[in-house]
């Protein structure tokens, strides 16, 4: 599985390819930070993440975009710019046919290194050993791009194999029969309380 991490940010937007499936070793394929000024007007900026966005999507061929997803913090104008950045890099993947994941931070952090509370710091360091990388991706942007294409691979890799499994007809029955038997037992007592 190939996949894109994308740390949306108006002014500066982590971009980062990780190649692996669960259960084996990952591979760094690119990282980079796509940025914009603040000196220039919001809907060129956007359109510079567009650009970038879909040259990577169009080099890398990810069969996912994991984006972090966007929840409120205390600096309204940090969260618009992040959000118009998460919404073009979604519309960038979905006019491709690419499905797009949503993480969110403290799911980042879990999954890369075991504690949601993690800091910055942490994440970049545990993205540098689980990538067996030289030095630690920096700015933290990049980090955390790589950070959230590991957890897609991790979390998602694992639905994958669920959702095949269920497929299958694995793991399809029980819950069936449960529900066979709830019904049933619901008529019966139904039945009963006419009866009396």
């Amino acid at each position: 599985m190939r996949v894109l991490g994308i740390d949306p940010g108006l002014t500066r937007c982590g971009v980062g390819v990780v190649e692996g499936q669960l259960g084996r070793p990952l591979t760094l394929v690119d990282v980079n930070v796509v940025r914009t000024s603040a000196s220039v007007p919001v809907p060129e900026r956007l359109v510079t993440i567009e650009r970038a966005v879909d040259a990577w999507i169009e080099e890398h061929r990810p069969d996912v975009v994991a984006i972090e997803r966007v929840f409120a913090r205390s600096d309204v104008s940090t969260v618009m710019g992040t959000a118009q950045a998460s919404g073009i890099a979604m519309v960038v993947a979905a006019r491709r046919g690419i499905t797009v994941a949503l993480h969110t931070p403290s799911e980042v952090k879990a999954a890369v290194s075991g504690s949601g509370r993690a800091d910055k710091a942490q994440v970049g360091a545990m993205v540098t050993r689980i990538l067996r990388l030289d030095a630690m991706p920096k700015p933290a942007d990049a980090a955390d791009a790589l950070a959230l294409a590991i957890t897609h691979i991790w979390r998602g890799g694992a639905q994958q194999r669920l959702d095949a499994a269920t497929a299958a007809g694995f793991g399809s029955t029980a819950p069936n029969r449960y529900a066979a038997a709830v019904a049933a037992h619901g008529r019966q007592g139904m039945s009963g309380r006419k009866q009396r």
